[in-house]
């Protein structure tokens, strides 16, 4: 049995069960260097350790963060500010609908994730891969509306999902003001 730490990862602020390799706890609102299934990332802790658990864990905290991680932290902000400017960009010269949401620098340096809310024509990837060329990162394609919809339940926002309780998002979605566009 082990002792997991609620972690708080990524644009989305995901909560998993992360255990440390060093079996160090680390108090509410730390801020810890974690390895999920997509890689390195930057983690908040929002619950420490309490009882042991049978459950399986989402990952592993590796440290808490250190100056140099803070740092690191930095320069991949620049570039996840830049690749966001630069793929809007591109986005408005095609005139895509696509409505890009957020940009993902994981703390691997190595993985841009892109988010976007609605429909997403086929010229997407191939903006997202010149971008990846760009940066020399490898990307992670992913839908936001998806990610919203599994977030809060399937099908929210829809008239099929009405009857359990979910016609405009407000009822438990994180991001209830970016689902509305979803509807046109």
């Amino acid at each position: 049995m082990a002792r997991f730490h609620l972690i708080r990862v990524g644009a989305l602020g995901q909560i998993g069960r992360f255990a440390a390799v060093d079996a160090a706890r680390y108090p509410r609102g730390a801020r810890v260097v974690v390895r999920t299934d997509r890689g390195l990332e930057l983690g908040e802790v929002m619950a420490p350790p309490a009882e042991e658990s049978q459950a399986e864990a989402d990952g592993q905290i590796l440290r808490g963060m250190t100056v140099e991680d803070q740092l690191l932290e930095a320069r991949l902000n620049k570039n996840r500010e830049a690749a966001y400017a630069a793929c809007q960009r591109r986005l408005d010269e095609l005139q895509s609908p696509a409505a890009l949401m957020e940009v993902e620098h994981l703390f691997d340096g190595q993985t841009l994730v892109f988010y976007f809310l609605g429909e997403q024509p086929p010229e997407l990837q191939t903006i997202t891969g010149e971008l990846a060329e760009l940066y020399d990162a490898e990307v992670q394609f992913r839908a936001f509306a998806e990610t919203l919809a599994h977030g809060c339940g399937p099908g929210c926002g829809t008239e099929a999902a009405a009857g359990h309780g979910c016609t405009d998002c407000s009822t438990g979605c994180a991001i209830a003001g970016a689902c509305s566009p979803r509807k046109m």
